[in-house]
């Protein structure tokens, strides 16, 4: 009974948080559409790909060194651990000020790259500047959260993400209307999201319960490279997919013009909603798999999982006829310019899209199970084909041979060839990982 109440306490919390995060992007994505109509919304879709490679490096230190850490305090490795928070620090600090100045120098060379042309040109430039300009607080959010969450406070990492989330909606409707600050208002105010989660994590140096501290040494190198290792997966599945939504934009906009890029940026961010959901199970399990793994208790390891699996498969049925339910009304939120052509397209894509949340959570599931046990090839491998190789090629090949339709069937066509990757790569692992 303790063990379920604890499992479902961990993934709750994460789930909110997760939540928290999505509707930061989805609060821009109304207000914007809103304010600025299609071209605001295209502008937004294409610079919001931003997101997949700073939130993925947040995941990369945030994930892979709370993993590490938590791995270690559970044999006993106290002082390892703390120099594996050092670490994380120091290179989430390093990789946010490059960053910072790849937006102040460089900002409109990065949006015309990702396609931005015209009259969406100068909005993509301005959001994109902002929100590079605070990619340390972004990547810092994502670090201490992650150690947060493996340190034994789960709520306050939830807190963190719901208040910042709560300033963001807040921000987001007195930047874009009473101060009419356009899409610099929007950009501004998911930019201080982070800052203001990263001040509330900062409560935890003042609880007794608090266990990771600053040290004077980082980890050697091939140390790192192991840090790195067990983030790996999460920074590929997040960086692949604003690698994905470049790839789907660029795609959309030859076949379909702005509207096409708008209607994808649409269904795109409602599905941000589920996919944060089914990242924060796989968040939530992470702590607890890795501390059952590093005292041995294989037991406990095969319960978080296959609960973890019941809980994603049964969001997933849901989350998919609840779709095929209210998929109109779920686009019409978006639709303030009453658009004919682009409710259309919309509510063709979400409903195929949707498929893949049918499986995404045995999919999530299985590579945090993979990377929190230390088979990290099989993490990655799994990533890698449904984050980057697989869905690319499929989504072109479609693409070239039905359109956009081709372009919404490629996400479950992944999905499903990811579950069947991950059942094989299971019972390969099933004798010597979960006995």
């Amino acid at each position: 009974m303790k063990q379920t109440v604890h499992f479902y306490r961990y993934i709750s919390m994460s789930i909110l948080g997760m939540l928290g995060a999505a509707v930061t992007i989805l609060t821009d994505t109304f207000f914007v559409s809103d304010k600025l109509g299609v071209n605001g919304l295209a502008a937004l879709n294409i610079t919001i790909c931003i997101f997949g490679l700073i939130n993925g490096l947040g995941m990369l230190f945030g994930i892979g060194g709370a993993t590490y850490y938590s791995i270690s305090k559970a044999r006993g490795e106290n002082f390892k651990a703390n120099r594996i928070f050092t670490t994380a620090f120091y290179l989430s600090i390093g990789i946010g000020i490059l960053l910072c100045f790849i937006g102040i120098f460089f900002s409109k060379t990065v949006v015309l790259l990702l396609g931005a042309k015209g009259e969406i040109l100068p909005m993509a430039d301005v959001y994109m500047k902002t929100i590079l300009c605070f990619a340390p607080f972004f990547i810092l959010r994502h670090l201490y959260i992650s150690f947060i969450r493996n340190d034994g406070s789960p709520k306050l990492a939830m807190i963190a993400m719901l208040i910042g989330s709560a300033a963001n909606i807040i921000l987001d409707y007195l930047f874009m209307y009473p101060f009419h600050m356009g899409i610099f208002g929007a950009a501004f105010a998911t930019a201080l999201t982070p800052v203001v989660g990263v001040l509330i994590c900062a409560l935890h140096w003042l609880y007794k319960q608090n266990q990771f501290h600053f040290t004077k040494k980082i980890l050697p190198i091939f140390e790192i490279r192991k840090l790195c290792g067990f983030g790996l997966a999460s920074f590929i599945n997040e960086f692949s997919s604003g690698i994905v939504l470049l790839v789907f934009n660029l795609l959309i906009l030859k076949s379909s013009g702005n509207v096409g890029v708008a209607a994808y940026g649409i269904v795109a961010n409602l599905a941000l909603i589920v996919l944060a959901i089914f990242t924060g199970v796989s968040q939530g399990v992470q702590p607890l798999l890795s501390r059952a793994y590093g005292e041995g208790e294989t037991s406990e390891v095969r319960f978080i999982y296959y609960r973890g699996i019941v809980v994603s498969t049964i969001i997933g049925i849901l989350v998919f006829l609840g779709t095929l339910r209210f998929a109109p009304e779920m686009i019409q939120i978006f639709n303030q310019e009453q658009n004919c052509a682009l409710q259309m397209m919309a509510e063709r894509g979400i409903k195929i899209y949707f498929v893949s949340f049918l499986f995404l959570g045995y999919n999530f599931m299985t590579t945090a199970r993979f990377s929190a046990t230390e088979y990290v090839s099989y993490s990655l491998k799994l990533s890698f084909f449904r984050g980057c190789i697989g869905i690319i090629a499929i989504v072109v090949l479609f693409s070239y041979l039905w359109g956009i339709d081709g372009i919404w069937v490629s996400i479950p066509t992944v999905e499903v060839i990811t579950f069947i990757m991950g059942k094989y790569f299971s019972k390969k692992t099933e004798k010597r990982l979960i006995k």
